[in-house]
């Protein structure tokens, strides 16, 4: 039911009850069906989006290209999966194009991110370059618009 999954994407605040009358539905159908797609891990799991340039926190995001070479009967999966574990890296993709993955990572500083690609990237087997792009403002993430409702560049479009 990809109406329940869409709007569970855009607001899993919703309760079941919230999400039963909107698609029209029982409240116990919808609790399993959300029940069902967390066993069968069509939903990973439930996350808040914060802004936290509004906050105390001190960080930085990058992202960063590799270039990889495949390993033999293990293509890209092996490398990707070492990259996961770091606990600084957030989300860990295969692109086409230029280059072959793409890593978001966090870190307090500059230097630190610097550090972790030099340190920890840079030297694994099979990957043979890379490319830091530090995030300097985010404007939208995961369909969220931030800073204030005038720097919301949907009134621009007007």
């Amino acid at each position: 039911m990809k109406n329940l999954l869409k709007l569970l994407e855009d607001d899993a605040r919703l309760s079941a009850d919230q999400i039963a009358v909107m698609l029209d539905k029982e409240t116990g159908d919808i609790k399993k069906l959300i029940s069902d797609y967390e066993k069968d891990g069509v939903i990973l799991g439930y996350k808040a989006i914060i802004d936290w340039d509004k906050t105390e926190r001190e960080y930085v995001s990058a992202m960063i290209e590799l270039k990889v070479t495949p390993q033999r009967d293990k293509g890209f999966g092996a490398i990707a999966k070492k990259i996961t574990n770091f606990p600084e890296v957030q989300s860990v993709y295969l692109m086409s194009g230029s280059f072959d993955i793409m890593v978001l990572i966090e870190g307090r500083t500059m230097k630190e991110v610097a550090l972790f690609v030099a340190e920890k990237l840079a030297p694994m087997e099979s990957i043979t370059s890379t490319a830091t792009h530090f995030v300097l403002r985010k404007y939208k993430d995961k369909g969220v618009f931030y800073g204030t409702k005038e720097d919301d560049i949907r009134s621009s479009l007007e």
